[in-house]
């Protein structure tokens, strides 16, 4: 199959690298011109200068653009033949549905879609073939659509290295706004409270990884969240609303506390704890228990690599490894999950190689 890659910010470019990976031809376009050109040099396909004069140029176009855009881009694609099937990565569903139908637009040839993937960077430099693998990616066919459109962006889905979900777009949208949309909104606000107007220079150097985990997506393009947020803006609102009900209970229950917590606080921890479980793990499937082995590690270059072959070389996997180093300190510690059964062999290389190990 032949693509075009309408978009060549981090999720298209992203999409076209992964499927220059299989070998399909690809083409590219973005209303920026260098934008497109940047992708294309990092070697994710052919740049189209003009879409108006690319009749056939493709067998599926991805529309990777932000939900108010997809189906201004799906009209244009149809009305000058540019591909036979049509899908959109926009992490919203029911807004690019609704215009599509207002304009017209051909459904029986579109399929939405949104793949569970990102980045707090964007733009084509970000971009990464490997995004995709293991990911969760949503398909919500309509009742128009053509059981041939969905198999094709089936399939182009599956070449990524994802996981297809049909579901259909109030649903999605319910959903995204609890697993993506507000978790967003929850780490910009815990940002927002490290302004300077907020926090001196020296608290932040307290800072840990819980922090960092906290706030890590905070550092989104906020433009582009902004027209997230408001395109699914009534789930968003509800899921928001919630969340703020438990933050008020416990900070009501905590003002004038002394010495004891109360017990909504340990509700909500306890209710923190139970939802965690329930997120899946690794590569979508059931969640697994780990064994963390904490490694000091020298901050010099080099010592990270070493390692990961020296555990690579003991056979065994590094399923996940987190880095917590304190500013000033020529040592940092890398906690690094494996599986129970293989932590025996983990400490005994990491010994052998000269780390202060914790067993």
């Amino acid at each position: 199959m032949t693509f075009l890659v309408s978009g060549a910010g981090l999720i298209g470019t992203s999409v076209a690298l992964a499927l220059r990976a299989k070998g399909a031809n690809v083409w590219l376009s973005d209303h920026d011109e260098a934008t497109a050109q940047l992708a294309a040099d990092l070697g994710a396909g052919t740049v189209v200068p003009d879409l108006r004069d690319a009749k056939g140029i493709a067998d599926l176009a991805v529309l990777a653009m932000p939900p108010a855009a997809v189906a201004a881009a799906l009209a244009l694609g149809q009305e000058h033949g540019v591909a036979d099937v049509y899908t959109d990565v926009a992490s919203v569903k029911g807004l690019p549905v609704r215009r599509a139908r207002e304009l017209g637009c051909d459904l029986s040839s579109y399929v939405p879609g949104h793949p569970l993937a990102g980045r707090e960077r964007h733009g084509p430099a970000a971009a990464r073939a490997d995004l995709f693998l293991g990911r969760t990616w949503a398909l919500c066919p309509l009742p128009e659509t053509s059981p041939a459109a969905v198999e094709a962006v089936t399939a182009l889905v599956l070449a990524c290295g994802a996981d297809p979900v049909i579901t259909d777009p109030e649903t999605h949208d319910q959903w995204v706004a609890l697993v993506s949309h507000v978790p967003h909104l929850v780490a910009a606000a815990m940002a927002a409270r490290l302004a300077p107007s907020v926090v001196p220079a020296d608290a932040l150097r307290l800072a840990g990884q819980g922090l960092r985990d906290v706030t890590r997506i905070a550092a989104g393009d906020s433009a582009l969240w902004t027209q997230i947020l408001s395109a699914n803006a009534g789930p968003v609102a509800e899921v928001l609303a919630a969340v703020a009900v438990d933050l008020s209970a416990a900070a009501r229950a905590l003002a004038g506390v002394s010495v004891e917590t109360p017990a909504d606080v340990t509700d909500l921890l306890e209710r923190g704890q139970a939802g965690v479980a329930r997120i899946p793990g690794k590569h979508g499937g059931q969640p697994r228990n780990f064994t963390v082995v904490q490694v000091v590690i020298p901050d010099q270059p080099g010592e990270l690599a070493r390692l990961f072959n020296a555990a690579g070389a003991a056979g065994v996997n590094i399923e996940d490894v987190r880095i917590e180093h304190s500013p000033g300190l020529p040592v940092g510690v890398a906690e690094l999950s494996v599986r129970p059964d293989q932590a025996a062999a983990l400490l005994d290389a990491m010994e052998a190689g000269g780390w202060p190990v914790r067993r």
